[in-house]
Order: C-alpha cells, then structure tokens, then sequence
C-alpha cells in the first residue's frame, strides 16, 4: 500500500495553484470523498481559495482516504496535503458536502482525525477540541442528518458566510458564545441550538461570480481541466431538482469576457460548469472564443431541447466524443409529469447531432421509479431507446433509481420498493439487450440515499452506526431499520 506521504508528495507535484501560506488562524477544509472526486469539486476549490484571500487565515486540504478500511486498521491520522500537519490540530475543522451518502465519510474523516464524531461529545470533553463546520451542495436540500456530527452548518452559498465565520471565531471567548452568535446570523445553522430545523439558505452576492478552479491537477475524474461557471442556479421548474428556478433567485448568468479573462493561459482543458449551462443564451461566444484558443472543451447539464448544429459542432471541435444529455421520465407523460421540458423529437435531434458529428456515442441520464410509473412507461422507454439506437452511432443509458429531495415540490414522496425496481431494470435489460447499453445504479444504494434525504438527526447518528460497521448495505440496513413506505429487499 503506497503510504499517504508518498501519495501526497505525488499528487502536490502535479498540481498547479496550490496555495501555501502561513497565518494565526488555521482551517483544516475536508472533503469526506477521495482526492480524486474532491478535486472535481468547484465548490470545494473555490471556498479554498476564498479562505486563504482572507488575513491571517490559512486553510489547508484534507481528504476522504482512497482505501478507508486499509486507513482504519493501520490507524491512520487524517492529515492535510499543504502542510502534513494532523488535522486535529486547527482551529476549524470544515467539510463540504455534496451529496447524502458522503455522510458517511464524514463520519471516516473525523474518526481518523481523532476527533469525537458527536459534537455533543466534542462538547462535554475537558479538551478543547477544533469546531467543526459543515458546508456545500447537501445544505440546499438536507444537511440533518449532518447535525449530531456539526457544531454549525453553512447553509446555501457560503462566500459572504466566511469572513463572518472568520470574525466570529476571531472575537468569541467560548464556543458557547461562538454558536450562539452564529445562531442569530443568517445562514448559520446550530443544531445543538436548533434541533432539526435549519436555517434558510445563503445566496452569494453576484459580484463572487464565477467560481473558478484554484488548482489543476491530472489526478482528478475531470484530468486537467480548469472548471469555471458559466451560471448559477437554473430557470427551470423541474418538480425534483433542488436548483429549480425558486431556488436563490434563479439562474443568474456570467457574461463572456467575464468567463474568458479568468482562465489561465496554461489551461487547455475548460470546464463550464453550471445546473443549466445550455440555458446561457451566449453560450455558442463562449465556446467558439475557447476552441478558436485551441482548447478542448466540457459542457456540464447538455439539455437535450438547447441542443443545435452550432452548438454540438462546437462541441465536436472541442474534443467530444460521447454526447451526454438527460431525458429523466421514462415516457413522455413522466417527462411532463416532472415539468422536465424535453420532448422525443428532442431527443432524436440530439441523436442525429452525435452522428453527424463524428461522435462516438449518445449517453443518456434516466430516472427509474418517479410518482406514478408503471410498466407501460418502462415499456415506452424500451421502444423509444430502441428506436435512439438506430439513429445513434451508439447509446448508453444510465438509470438512477428516483429519490425525493427535501425543498422540492415531489419533497416527501415515497421510494419505489427496491423488488419493483429490480424488476423494471430486469425489464429494461431483457428489452434493450445487444442494443443499448444500459448502466443502472443501485437501488439499494438508492434506498439508503433516500432514507438520509428524508431523514433527521436519527438517521445522521445510523450513518455513524453504519460507517463504523463497514459501511455495506448490510450495515446500513441494520442501522436504519425499516421503512412504512419502502422496506429495502434482502442483502
């Protein structure tokens, strides 16, 4: 097993942007997944960035172990890449999350940190121990279950939030003052103070955007690419999304020249990053400016109805080879079910696009299980792929089992037992067979995702329960417990 010094002395070598400073008041900024999916993260980089701008302030990376168990069994400190150092040995501890089934890594992070995982516990210790912020994506649906592990959570956009943070921690004289001086501002969540009820959301001011990558490094699942938005938010209605047009004022876009000037010359790889990047009317500038650079180009949220000759060509000059764009309902009364917003003739446009310009192949995202399906949608969904198939050079479709966010109009809504999912991907796979390749999530990896989506403070101390246990879906249904609307099958 290659050591984490080796690794790390590895993977800084690589990297470009790193930032090493010294300062009075150090932050440990952890993401509870590994390197490699950590520094995909735009948000993640750009807190980075935002806390080593301000004075005074060092902030240092931690991540997730790429081999936990081996990690847990050598005991392993959890410690930064800048500095070596242990990560218990700052003043802030942060973690951004960016989804419910990172919560478990969480939990990983702050066992191999040598800190107690409750912050109850972390409360009633003589030892003073660092205070541990939570932050990111997970916040804008349901970071509760995250609460018994957090002294505060950073609810929404957390730019502006840090220098507050900064300050508070800077000029309180206890925790106990620290959290609750937090607790009166906005967008600060106690949960020692606030139980299960968060705080509303925090929107950053305009003049933060774009986020952009600090670092660039080839040791990530986007190798080399320097990420920027070209949007934030989305003018979108779609009834599952958490970045529906309601949220944050909505899809507020970034203006070219903007986008341009802050990529780095070294950067030959550019990633637009945004929920609804093709909603940008002034999109086709932007790419053409990068690939007329010589650039090669990455487009996040492709919406099938935006799709256009210009645009897919674009896309082709900048390296595409496999076009990636949504249908989400299995039929065309689910799509309009879920306020999706893309037809079949969208969709067949899309396909002859991908093979009229020398693509390699269409993949489509599918939700599997929405409110109201049957059979006969599945049934649609074989005979439409099928009839994809043919006009694609190629087609993928990956199926992700439905799951109801919190802050959403489908919040509340129940998960599809797990044996019915299993026989729709059964039904799905029998019907596409040596046409289509289909890749299909895990519904019971599915359930436990809902169950942390839905849940409180019950189900973040389960996680804990389950993390400890080995973190199989054996461990997570023993510590969750039964469902009344959707029991998971058999392990």
């Amino acid at each position: 097993m290659t050591s984490f010094r080796e690794l790390r002395q590895a993977r800084l070598a690589a990297e470009r942007g790193t930032i090493y400073r010294q300062g009075d008041l150090a932050l440990a900024l952890c993401y509870p997944s590994p390197y490699h999916v950590a520094m995909s993260s735009l948000g993640f980089q750009t807190i980075y960035r935002e806390l080593n701008a301000l004075p005074g302030v060092v902030a240092e990376r931690a991540f997730l172990p790429d081999d936990v168990a081996a990690a847990r069994l050598q005991h392993e400190v959890l410690r930064t890449y800048e500095s070596d150092r242990p990560v218990a040995d700052f003043h802030v501890v942060a973690f951004s999350l960016a989804y419910e089934l990172e919560i478990a890594g969480l939990v990983h992070c702050l066992d191999l940190a040598g800190l107690p995982v409750l912050a109850a516990e972390r409360e009633a210790s003589a030892r003073r121990w660092p205070l541990v912020v939570v932050g990111g994506p997970l916040t804008f649906s349901n970071p509760v279950p995250a609460g018994p592990m957090a002294d505060v959570i950073i609810m929404g956009e957390a730019e502006d939030a840090l220098p507050i943070l900064i300050e508070l921690v800077r000029g309180s004289s206890s925790k106990d003052r620290l959290l609750a001086e937090l607790d009166r501002r906005a967008g600060f969540f106690v949960p020692a103070l606030r139980g299960d009820k968060p705080a509303a959301i925090l929107a950053a001011s305009n003049t933060r955007l774009p986020a952009h990558s600090q670092i660039v490094t080839p040791h990530t699942e986007l190798a080399d690419m320097f990420l920027i938005e070209a949007a934030r938010g989305c003018s979108r209605t779609c009834t599952y999304c958490v970045m529906r047009r309601s949220t944050n004022g909505g899809m507020r876009k970034v203006e070219p020249d903007q986008i341009l000037a802050r990529i780095p010359d070294h950067a030959r790889r550019v990633g637009l990053v945004g929920a609804a990047v093709t909603d940008h009317p002034r999109l086709p500038v932007i790419l053409r400016a990068l690939v007329d650079s010589g650039r090669q180009i990455g487009v996040s949220s492709l919406r099938a109805d935006r799709l256009n000759d210009e645009l897919v060509g674009l896309l082709a000059a900048g390296g595409y080879r496999t076009l990636t764009t949504a249908s989400d309902g299995a039929s065309q009364q689910m799509r309009d079910r879920i306020r999706r917003g893309t037809s079949e003739e969208n969709l067949r446009n899309a396909a002859r696009l991908c093979q009229a310009h020398g693509m390699s192949a269409l993949k489509l995202y599918m939700l599997l299980g929405l409110p109201g399906e049957t059979t006969t949608d599945v049934d649609e969904l074989i005979r439409f792929a099928l009839e994809l198939s043919a006009l694609a050079p190629r087609l993928v479709i990956t199926v992700a089992p439905f799951v109801a966010k919190r802050n959403t109009p489908l919040d509340g809504a129940p998960f599809e037992d797990i044996p019915t999912l299993d026989d729709k991907l059964a039904r799905l796979r029998a019907g596409l067979r040596g046409r289509v390749k289909l890749m299909g999530e895990s519904p019971k990896w599915a359930w436990i995702e809902y169950r942390l989506a839905q849940g409180g403070p019950a189900e973040g101390r389960a996680a804990i329960t389950a993390a400890r246990a080995g973190g199989s879906f054996a461990a997570w249904k023993a510590a969750l417990g039964p469902h009344d609307q959707a029991g998971p099958g058999e392990s």
